[in-house]
């Protein structure tokens, strides 16, 4: 990926592309170190707004009865004037959304309400698992519920503001009794509690009353999951039309 760069001077800025260009195909030379710091404020924003935007419209389709992902499909066949980006339990990495109130007194009311949307995700979530189980005869209190991967990205180890931990805190607030597999983490502690730790991913689907996938790591069959699980709630669209109760 291009990686955007400047210096105090033009000087620093060409000695910073040198260094970089080691690294990197691109290097992108701004006018200095101010404006290379808001390229990425820029898009982490651009990011957080686009997924609130998605994540509301997820919501809004549930409640219509129309498949979102299906929606998002046909929208990005769009040549022009449309980015794909795809509703979830929640917004985690290092790259949140921020604005400038620290520096200009200006906050970006935009990105502020995409942060109350994205942050109320976790909770949407719970209320879609507790309506799950109450459809199929069952109370969250006392239910057994899998979690299928805990870090905010997939294929990657990094647990930096992930979803996961939320909704498996509520879930727990329930009553329910949690555990987790996650072919990236070998143990997982929420507020200091150890969360067990399902060794057989399907025995483990077949035996909770709900699984529910917060992540697509690459290693996970999703149609086979589809087909042991007694009860699958895919938050990321990735299970097969039909196969599963998508977000």
């Amino acid at each position: 990926a291009p990686v955007e760069g400047g210096g105090l001077t033009p000087a620093c800025t060409e000695s910073a592309a040198a260094f970089y260009g080691r690294l990197t195909d691109k290097v992108v030379r701004a006018r200095g170190p101010r404006e290379a710091e808001t390229v990425q404020l820029l898009e982490n924003n651009y990011r957080h707004v686009n997924i609130a935007l998605v994540n509301e419209m997820a919501v809004l389709c549930h409640d219509l009865g129309v498949d979102v992902w299906d929606v998002i499909r046909c929208a990005e066949t769009k040549p022009f004037g449309f980015q794909a980006f795809r509703p979830g339990p929640g917004v985690g990495g290092h790259g949140i959304a921020q604005d400038l109130a620290g520096h200009s007194g200006r906050t970006l009311r935009m990105v502020e309400l995409a942060q109350q949307v994205n942050s109320h995700m976790p909770r949407y979530v719970i209320q879609r698992a507790a309506t799950l189980l109450n459809e199929h005869g069952k109370s969250a209190r006392a239910a057994r519920v899998l979690l299928l991967g805990v870090t905010y990205k997939p294929d990657l180890v990094d647990q930096q503001g992930t979803p996961a931990h939320e909704i498996a805190l509520r879930l727990m607030e329930l009553g329910a009794t949690v555990s987790y597999h996650d072919p990236h983490i070998p143990a997982w502690n929420v507020l200091g509690r150890p969360v067990p730790r399902a060794d057989s991913l399907y025995e483990a689907a077949a035996d909770a009353d709900l699984t529910i996938l917060l992540q697509q790591h690459r290693t996970y069959d999703l149609q086979g999951l589809s087909v042991k699980a007694q009860l699958l709630l895919d938050t990321r669209g990735a299970t097969p039309t039909g196969a599963a109760h998508r977000l």
